[in-house]
């Protein structure tokens, strides 16, 4: 298993990037080719103890970087020789398995798009992080590739969503919930009640398990395996429990210094908080992947720190295992049902 890294994606790189592939490379026993400007490589791996790479780590020079202030949808573009297009290019022709950055979001969806390119039948490729719920996990699809959308392309999230669940995470039937502002079938816009039908009549075809309209509280708790929603609302609420999870945390950590008594509470709970840390930090999960591409592509935070890097490189190696482009591309006949 190879995987290719943009070393110059983010707003920590190179350091992040290559010191969170290497410990990749070292945890998880996969290949790593870094994308990049060599001498900016080569010198955080010295910095890391290594006079030389290891056995199983290339490098592939690309003099240009993607920055991000340049136009999303043209600077992988003008830029062909920067990390990001190598990359992608790369990851297209075969050359690894999958590809990692945390570059620009807008370039890396355009880039993944128009050069690795869509599974032929999906109409738009959507981000499905999975968030951590009060049973399991569960995954949204979308949360900010595709702000616009129309009721197919909410069903197709429910496929793409659906297949993810069962490939990697390991959820047999998965449940579908598509968020919105109530339960009841009436509720919502004229986007979700066209898309509520569009699954519905998915649903009694038996091709997803349809669990109706859910809300974002309920999600939370555990209420849907996949939640299907456009990417404005998508990132909105991502975000919303991105923020309200530091929130929790350092609210709870002033508490638990405000005295002797809590401090020794805290000390007694240390492994427990520590547990609750990781399940609310997005650095545990370190990487997004962008469904519905042909290949997988792994979007990871722009401010990733090494271990999210590490953490992305193994998302990228289990969605690359997984099967689940060869199940989309078996099953995207099933994805384009028509309006009842």
């Amino acid at each position: 298993m190879k995987i290719i890294v943009d070393a110059m994606g983010g707003d920590n790189a190179p350091a992040a990037l290559v010191r969170g592939a290497l410990e990749a490379h070292k945890i998880h026993g996969v290949d790593i080719l870094l994308v990049g400007r060599t001498a900016d490589i080569l010198r955080v791996v010295e910095d890391c103890g290594e006079k030389t790479l290891p056995a199983g780590v290339e490098i592939k020079d690309a003099p240009e970087v993607v920055e991000i202030s340049d136009p999303p949808a043209t600077a992988f573009k003008k830029k062909k020789n920067s990390s990001l297009t190598i990359g992608l290019t790369l990851v297209r022709d075969g050359v690894g398995d999958a590809f990692v950055s945390a570059g620009s979001t807008g370039a890396l969806l355009s880039g993944a798009t128009l050069v690795v390119k869509r599974i032929r039948g999906v109409r738009r490729a959507a981000m499905g992080p999975v968030l951590p719920t009060a049973t399991g996990k569960m995954i949204l699809c979308d949360c900010g590739a595709n702000a616009v959308c129309n009721p197919e392309d909410l069903l197709q999230f429910a496929y793409l969503g659906s297949y993810y669940a069962k490939r990697v995470l390991k959820i047999d039937n998965p449940r579908v919930g598509l968020l919105n502002i109530g339960a009841e079938e009436e509720k919502g816009d004229p986007l979700r009640h066209d898309a509520y039908a569009l699954l519905r009549k998915a649903a009694e075809a038996n091709r997803i398990q349809f669990i109706g309209n859910i809300e974002g509280s309920d999600a939370m708790l555990g209420g849907a395996d996949v939640v299907v929603t456009d990417g404005f609302t998508g990132n909105v609420m991502l975000k919303s429990v991105e923020g309200t999870g530091k929130f929790f945390l350092r609210e709870l950590k002033r508490l638990f210094l405000t005295n002797p008594k809590t401090k020794i509470a805290a000390a007694m709970l240390k492994g427990d908080l520590t547990d609750m840390k990781k399940a609310l930090d997005p650095s545990e999960v370190g990487g997004t992947p962008f469904l519905g591409v042909s290949k997988p592509v792994i979007k990871a935070h722009g401010s990733s720190n090494a271990r999210a890097v590490c953490n992305a490189i193994l998302r990228a190696k289990e969605y690359a295992e997984s099967g689940f482009i060869d199940d989309v591309e078996k099953n995207v006949g099933l994805m384009k049902i028509g309006r009842p």
